[in-house]
């Protein structure tokens, strides 16, 4: 039996509510907004997305184990941080990131200006080519929460592959 290459995707989802007083940062980006999002950390949702299809697809668990939300130390933490430290623990376990495709799911404001920079950063973040990073926008049609103005959401699935030793 020939032996299988070891690739394997990730899928990533979060979501947190808009707030007044805070920033909105999307992979480290700030996006000018009267409003941000509310979370333990600086609440990066597309950071937190793109983190958890991470470890997902090293089966290395997911954000909440390694940066929980009860440990103070995490406290308005750089999400790209933590990212970045998720890229490190990925590569101690032998894989390397062959692409990420992303999802940014806000009614407002409009983000098409801010593309070119979150897939820059997200490229820097991941160690890899910034024509292997997809960013894409969506609005939720008016429809549930993030229709209302009320959240944002974030998708990411990334592809890896076992780097042979």
């Amino acid at each position: 039996m020939t032996a299988l290459p070891d690739i394997r995707t990730g899928i990533g989802w979060d979501t947190h509510r808009i707030v007044e007083g805070r920033p909105l940062l999307l992979a480290g980006v700030r996006i000018e907004w009267d409003k941000g999002l509310a979370g333990h950390s600086d609440a990066d949702v597309l950071a937190h997305a793109v983190t958890d299809a991470l470890l997902g697809a090293a089966a290395l668990g997911d954000i909440g184990m390694h940066f929980p939300d009860t440990d103070p130390r995490w406290k308005g933490a750089d999400s790209l941080r933590l990212l970045a430290q998720s890229v490190s623990l990925v590569s101690e376990a032998g894989f390397a990131i062959l692409n990420a495709d992303t999802t940014v799911i806000l009614e407002r404001p409009k983000l098409k200006d801010y593309r070119v920079a979150i897939r820059e950063s997200l490229a820097g973040a991941l160690g890899i080519a910034v024509d292997r990073v997809s960013v894409k926008f969506k609005t939720a049609e008016g429809l549930g929460p993030v229709g209302h103005g009320e959240s944002a959401e974030a998708q990411a699935s990334v592809l890896i592959a076992r780097m042979p030793r």
